[in-house]
């Protein structure tokens, strides 16, 4: 196994991010934050359907690209994940192609061959219909409920990607166990967004009224498994987001300090300053490291199925180093800047807020600090 890039990941990075910078240039995503509707439909269309970023862990066989024979897997998904933090860009490629997806993938069965299909195809946009807090290691009972008529009835919060779902893809209790279900967008599904920290990510509360549904598996214990390898496999690839995030603070940052001059001199040239920026760098590179770790052990592990312990343990300590790191570089790019960091134009808010949404989704870092405290033989007091 290797962590460097791959040509093809390269490639693929190239075109991302030639689209990203064509298309979503941190004024366009402040424009667009302040609109009301953050998600931008065109540049997903264009991602989804052009470059088939879509299709990166859906297999060959149901139109997407993964493949365990030299094609796509969670390791071009974490390239593209780093563009689109690097971007702070409003897709849904979190929620639809890799929470949702993955969700899928791990249930299995013809109708979510059948959704997977019109994933990759560019063709429909899912969303996992559980708490973006919540975590893999606690997952949420299902809180909505599949009546006799195949009718789902419940109210679920903190949502992403909700808004411009084509299909919600939802936890329910049944009559006996629990199953993830299928629900098309129709008026007995109401979508309301909330304040969200993070304009480029807007959360929503989702509400079934008796909304037509189809199951797409079944469980016979309380918990839903698709979901917790869903938010397991996100969390793990959530953090080549936040190194994307990282690394355009620093990028940014470095920059604006050798042409910033106080004292007849450049501001990067005071040794305080050096040294915070020195100790990011290395900061930085320990985040990439982790991500790129976690990306090339779940590109290692069954698409379907629980994750082995090499990468449930390179999920946690990915989540439990990126998250804190993408704050870090987030504030002292805001801070580095000066008055100008400061303000509303300057986009480096729009970085502070994602970083620290990410930080709290899908698990706290505690939460896999505490999740490796077994496998590390190290528990905590009790």
């Amino acid at each position: 196994m290797t962590l460097l890039y791959t040509e093809v990941e390269e490639e693929l990075r190239a075109a991302v991010r030639d689209l990203l910078a064509d298309k979503c240039s941190p004024s366009a995503v402040l424009d667009r934050a302040e609109s009301g509707t953050p998600y931008d439909a065109e540049l997903w269309k264009a991602l989804a359907r052009d470059i088939g970023v879509a299709g990166l862990l859906i297999p060959e066989e149901l139109g997407g690209s993964a493949s365990h024979h030299g094609g796509a897997s969670a390791r071009e998904a974490a390239v593209v994940l780093e563009e689109l933090g690097r971007a702070v860009a409003p897709v849904p490629f979190l929620s639809s192609a890799v929470l949702a997806t993955q969700a899928l993938l791990t249930a299995g069965g013809d109708v979510a061959a059948e959704l997977l299909g019109r994933l990759a195809a560019g063709e429909a946009t899912a969303a996992l219909a559980v708490s973006f807090a919540a975590s893999p290691y606690a997952p949420p009972a299902p809180v909505a409920t599949l009546g006799e008529d195949g009718t789902v009835t419940g109210t679920v919060t903190g949502v992403i990607g909700a808004e411009v779902a084509d299909v919600l893809l939802v936890p329910v209790r049944l009559a006996q166990g629990t199953g993830l279900c299928a629900v098309e967008a129709s008026p007995e599904v109401r979508v309301t967004p909330v304040t969200s920290l993070d304009l480029t990510r807007p959360i929503a509360t989702v509400s079934f009224a008796a909304a037509p549904a189809r199951i797409v598996a079944r469980a016979d214990g309380l918990e839903v498994p698709w979901v917790w390898e869903a938010l397991a496999r996100g969390a793990g690839l959530l953090a080549s987001e936040q190194l994307g995030v990282a690394e355009w603070c620093l990028t940014t940052t470095v920059a604006y300090v050798k042409e910033r001059r106080q004292f007849a001199r450049p501001v990067g040239s005071f040794q305080a300053v050096k040294h915070r920026l020195a100790d990011l760098w290395l900061e930085v590179v320990g985040a990439r490291a982790a991500a790129r770790n976690a990306a090339a052990r779940l590109a290692e592990a069954p698409a379907a199925g629980p994750l082995g312990d090499d990468a449930a343990v390179a999920v946690a300590v990915a989540q439990a180093h990126c998250g804190a790191v993408a704050v870090h570089a987030a504030e002292e790019c805001v801070q580095l800047h000066g008055g100008i960091g400061m303000t509303w134009e300057h986009p480096a808010h729009l970085y502070l807020k994602r970083a620290k949404a990410d930080q709290i989704a899908l698990g706290t870092p505690g939460d896999h600090r505490e999740a490796l405290a077994g496998p590390a033989d190290l528990p905590a007091p009790a």
